[in-house]
């Protein structure tokens, strides 16, 4: 006997569902639907709620428990001076950090029931529906969860007062990577044409801005419907660079094939 492959229901909740996928869930997962309606993933509505997170909860959430941190660092005697270089290096630490969790463990490769349980619901769900705007950006619960171990890694590198400032910056990090992200999949780029010469300064700047958009736009969007193994920094790609994961160039077979 042939054994049938498992297709999912997508009218019904997803998340115990997809771990019957097995091998086939990566395939799966990454064969997205692109739609602003995100699916269920739970039966139960209390379940269900903690799944669903707008975007401005994140700065609401971390900015006031960033800024609680860097006080700290001040509080314990590190000199005003200082903290801002130290919130800059927890910042540039941050990057790594996005790049590495997203590489590593966001696209980790499971094909057992638990395991793909697990990374659909950490990042799989993203890939399959990236157009859903409530299951883009973390929920505060699990970005608590992953935030404890940094914590407790800085605090094992740095003094005391240092600490504190680094990690206040690892946070101001993480808000500007979810907020970043989020509008990489919802932002749109402004296009208007000056029509005063008076705003034309301004105007150029808004264009300087909205080419580096559209260019981390593309550059995220490659990712999720070219090539997923490549393209992991959100914020930038500085990390792609470092360790050889930039997006190869598009050839024009490739094209004609989309």
């Amino acid at each position: 006997m042939v054994a049938q492959k498992f297709l999912v229901d997508m009218n019904k909740p997803l998340v115990f569902q997809v771990g019957h996928l097995g091998e086939d869930y990566d395939e799966w997962v990454h064969e997205p639907i692109v739609s602003k309606d995100g699916p269920r993933f739970f039966q139960s509505d209390f379940l269900e709620l903690f799944t669903r997170t707008a975007w401005w909860v994140i700065p609401t959430v971390w900015l006031p428990v960033a800024s609680w941190f860097i006080f700290n660092s001040v509080k314990s005697g590190l000199p005003s001076q200082q903290v801002a270089p130290f919130v800059l290096l927890g910042i540039f630490v941050w990057t790594l950090a996005e790049y590495t969790l997203h590489r590593f463990l966001f696209h980790v490769k499971t094909k057992s029931y638990w395991g793909n349980t697990f990374h659909y619901l950490l990042h799989g769900c993203h890939h399959k529906h990236p157009m859903d705007s409530y299951r883009l950006v973390f929920p505060p619960v699990a970005a608590a969860i992953l935030a404890l171990p940094i914590w407790n890694l800085v605090k094992l590198i740095c003094t005391p007062s240092i600490a504190p400032a680094v990690f206040g910056g690892i946070l101001l990090g993480y808000v500007m990577y979810d907020c970043t992200h989020y509008y990489l999949h919802h932002g749109q780029p402004k296009s208007e044409v000056p029509k005063s010469l008076k705003l034309s300064k301004i105007i150029s700047q808004e264009k300087a801005y909205d080419n580096s958009f559209v260019m981390l736009q593309k550059y995220h969007l490659n990712h999720h419907y070219r090539l997923q193994n490549y393209g992991f920094g959100i914020t930038s790609p500085l990390w792609d660079k470092v360790f050889g994961t930039v997006p190869p160039p598009q050839s024009k077979a490739d094209a004609k094939r989309r």
